[in-house]
């Protein structure tokens, strides 16, 4: 099974959490006496269930090789998670609907522009971080504290074949 790739946008994405780039910023103003623009609350952090507090990570992520199978999924019950790449490199999104184990009919795809971040609502199947460039950081924003906050599941064949990402 290949899976087309999307194009990110905040309609889109909305079953599955926010976007966040200065085009979803519900507001925006200047300050520092007009030096500065401030695009203000781009997405809401979501990790207070069971005593968790937001923390602020950086991951390096490495390309994985071509072409990109699919072949597992995580969410994080207790608490968003928010990825925005740190130098303007593209990377792409694998999300699943439903709050079950994930099933291939239930997948999209979609490539950020490289200014676009995402956060993945709490809950959210979603792939691991899938770059495109070697040595790619992110700006992570998500939980810490008690609680199972990870869970993992394979995916299955279909067709006898793993599922990879149908991209240009």
């Amino acid at each position: 099974m290949k899976l087309t790739v999307e194009h990110l946008t905040p309609d889109a994405f909305a079953p599955f959490g926010e976007v966040i780039s200065i085009a979803t910023a519900r507001d925006s103003y200047p300050i520092n006496l007009g030096t500065t623009t401030r695009f203000h609350d781009i997405s809401r952090v979501d990790v207070a269930d069971e005593g968790g507090a937001p923390i602020i990570s950086i991951f390096r992520g490495t390309p994985r090789p071509k072409p990109i199978e699919i072949k597992m999924m995580e969410r994080h019950p207790l608490g968003s998670q928010a990825f925005m790449p740190l130098s303007g490199q593209k990377f792409l999104i694998v999300v699943a609907s439903g709050t079950d184990d994930p099933k291939p009919e239930n997948l999209r795809a979609f490539l950020s522009d490289g200014m676009q971040g995402v956060t993945y609502a709490k809950n959210v199947w979603h792939h691991p971080l899938l770059v495109l460039e070697e040595d790619s950081d992110f700006l992570i924003v998500d939980r810490s504290g008690p609680g199972n906050n990870l869970n993992e599941v394979d995916l299955p064949l279909v067709d006898g074949e793993v599922i990879t990402l149908d991209w240009a």
